[in-house]
Protein backbone atom coordinates (compact mmCIF):
# COMPACT_ATOMS: atom_id res chain seq x y z
CA UNK A 1 0.00 0.00 0.00
CA UNK A 2 1.31 3.41 -1.02
CA UNK A 3 2.01 5.89 1.79
CA UNK A 4 -0.36 8.86 1.74
CA UNK A 5 1.40 12.08 0.73
CA UNK A 6 0.00 15.15 2.48
CA UNK A 7 0.55 18.88 2.65
CA UNK A 8 -0.50 20.45 5.94
CA UNK A 9 -1.08 24.21 5.89
CA UNK A 10 0.70 26.53 8.31
CA UNK A 11 -2.41 27.24 10.39
CA UNK A 12 -2.89 23.55 11.16
CA UNK A 13 0.80 23.01 11.91
CA UNK A 14 0.89 25.92 14.36
CA UNK A 15 -2.17 24.60 16.17
CA UNK A 16 -0.56 21.16 16.35
CA UNK A 17 2.64 22.65 17.77
CA UNK A 18 0.81 24.64 20.44
CA UNK A 19 -1.74 22.05 21.60
CA UNK A 20 -0.95 18.38 22.24
CA UNK A 21 -4.57 17.37 21.56
CA UNK A 22 -7.28 18.20 19.07
CA UNK A 23 -7.75 17.70 15.34
CA UNK A 24 -4.55 19.49 14.19
CA UNK A 25 -2.36 17.25 16.36
CA UNK A 26 -4.48 14.30 15.31
CA UNK A 27 -3.62 15.05 11.68
CA UNK A 28 0.11 14.82 12.34
CA UNK A 29 -0.30 11.73 14.50
CA UNK A 30 -2.42 10.14 11.77
CA UNK A 31 0.15 10.87 9.09
CA UNK A 32 2.96 9.52 11.25
CA UNK A 33 1.09 6.39 12.40
CA UNK A 34 -0.13 5.70 8.88
CA UNK A 35 3.43 5.94 7.58
CA UNK A 36 2.35 8.94 5.54
CA UNK A 37 4.67 11.45 3.95
CA UNK A 38 4.51 15.08 5.05
CA UNK A 39 5.43 17.41 2.17
CA UNK A 40 7.01 20.87 2.37
CA UNK A 41 8.55 23.23 -0.11
CA UNK A 42 11.35 25.44 1.13
CA UNK A 43 8.92 28.35 0.95
CA UNK A 44 6.15 26.64 2.91
CA UNK A 45 8.55 25.46 5.62
CA UNK A 46 10.08 28.93 5.95
CA UNK A 47 6.60 30.46 6.32
CA UNK A 48 5.71 27.95 9.04
CA UNK A 49 9.01 28.42 10.87
CA UNK A 50 8.87 32.22 10.83
CA UNK A 51 5.32 32.25 12.18
CA UNK A 52 5.82 29.54 14.80
CA UNK A 53 8.84 31.33 16.28
CA UNK A 54 6.97 34.59 16.88
CA UNK A 55 7.12 35.76 20.51
CA UNK A 56 3.32 35.76 20.80
CA UNK A 57 3.46 31.96 21.10
CA UNK A 58 5.86 32.01 24.08
CA UNK A 59 2.89 31.85 26.45
CA UNK A 60 1.77 28.53 24.94
CA UNK A 61 5.00 26.64 24.27
CA UNK A 62 8.53 27.76 25.06
CA UNK A 63 10.99 28.52 22.29
CA UNK A 64 12.90 25.29 22.96
CA UNK A 65 9.75 23.20 22.55
CA UNK A 66 8.90 24.92 19.27
CA UNK A 67 12.44 24.41 17.98
CA UNK A 68 12.21 20.69 18.81
CA UNK A 69 8.86 20.49 17.00
CA UNK A 70 10.41 22.13 13.90
CA UNK A 71 13.40 19.79 13.98
CA UNK A 72 11.14 16.74 14.29
CA UNK A 73 9.02 17.84 11.32
CA UNK A 74 12.08 18.60 9.24
CA UNK A 75 13.50 15.15 9.98
CA UNK A 76 10.40 13.26 8.85
CA UNK A 77 9.23 15.35 5.91
CA UNK A 78 10.01 15.35 2.23
CA UNK A 79 10.98 18.55 0.41
CA UNK A 80 9.67 19.45 -3.01
CA UNK A 81 10.74 22.29 -5.28
CA UNK A 82 8.33 24.96 -6.42
CA UNK A 83 8.78 27.91 -8.76
CA UNK A 84 6.28 30.40 -7.35
CA UNK A 85 3.47 29.75 -9.82
CA UNK A 86 0.31 31.84 -9.60
CA UNK A 87 -2.46 29.29 -9.17
CA UNK A 88 -5.49 31.49 -8.61
CA UNK A 89 -6.05 31.40 -4.88
CA UNK A 90 -7.84 34.49 -3.56
CA UNK A 91 -4.92 34.91 -1.12
CA UNK A 92 -1.80 34.81 -3.33
CA UNK A 93 0.24 33.70 -0.29
CA UNK A 94 -1.64 30.39 -0.43
CA UNK A 95 -0.45 29.64 -3.97
CA UNK A 96 2.77 28.19 -2.51
CA UNK A 97 0.72 25.66 -0.53
CA UNK A 98 -1.22 24.63 -3.65
CA UNK A 99 1.98 24.39 -5.68
CA UNK A 100 3.65 22.30 -2.97
CA UNK A 101 0.72 19.89 -3.15
CA UNK A 102 0.90 19.74 -6.95
CA UNK A 103 4.67 19.33 -7.22
CA UNK A 104 4.74 16.82 -4.38
CA UNK A 105 1.95 14.77 -5.96
CA UNK A 106 0.00 15.07 -2.72
CA UNK A 107 -2.96 12.85 -2.02
CA UNK A 108 -4.48 15.50 0.23
CA UNK A 109 -4.04 19.09 1.42
CA UNK A 110 -5.15 19.77 5.01
CA UNK A 111 -6.10 23.28 6.07
CA UNK A 112 -8.47 25.39 8.07
CA UNK A 113 -8.21 28.22 5.52
CA UNK A 114 -11.59 28.86 3.92
CA UNK A 115 -10.02 30.25 0.73
CA UNK A 116 -8.22 26.96 0.17
CA UNK A 117 -11.13 24.78 1.30
CA UNK A 118 -13.34 26.50 -1.29
CA UNK A 119 -10.96 25.32 -4.05
CA UNK A 120 -11.39 21.61 -3.32
CA UNK A 121 -10.63 19.54 -5.21
CA UNK A 122 -7.68 21.35 -6.77
CA UNK A 123 -6.31 19.51 -9.81
CA UNK A 124 -7.68 16.30 -8.35
CA UNK A 125 -6.24 16.91 -4.86
CA UNK A 126 -8.84 16.98 -2.08
CA UNK A 127 -8.53 19.95 0.26
CA UNK A 128 -10.00 19.11 3.65
CA UNK A 129 -10.27 20.44 7.19
CA UNK A 130 -8.33 18.60 9.92
CA UNK A 131 -11.39 16.88 11.39
CA UNK A 132 -12.52 15.73 7.94
CA UNK A 133 -9.07 14.23 7.29
CA UNK A 134 -9.20 12.33 10.59
CA UNK A 135 -12.75 11.15 9.95
CA UNK A 136 -11.90 10.07 6.41
CA UNK A 137 -9.01 7.97 7.70
CA UNK A 138 -11.30 6.46 10.34
CA UNK A 139 -14.05 5.79 7.79
CA UNK A 140 -16.46 8.29 9.38
CA UNK A 141 -18.29 11.07 7.56
CA UNK A 142 -18.70 14.41 9.27
CA UNK A 143 -18.71 18.17 9.02
CA UNK A 144 -15.85 20.59 8.56
CA UNK A 145 -13.83 22.36 11.21
CA UNK A 146 -14.59 26.07 11.41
Amino acid sequence: MKAERVVVDTNVLISAALRPTGPPRGVLDGVRLGNGVLLFSEESFEEFQSRLLRPKFDAYVGMEGRMVFLAQLMAVSERVSIVGAKLGCRDPDDDKILETALMGEADCLITGDRDLLAMSPFCGIPIVAPRDFINRRAGVSGGSDP
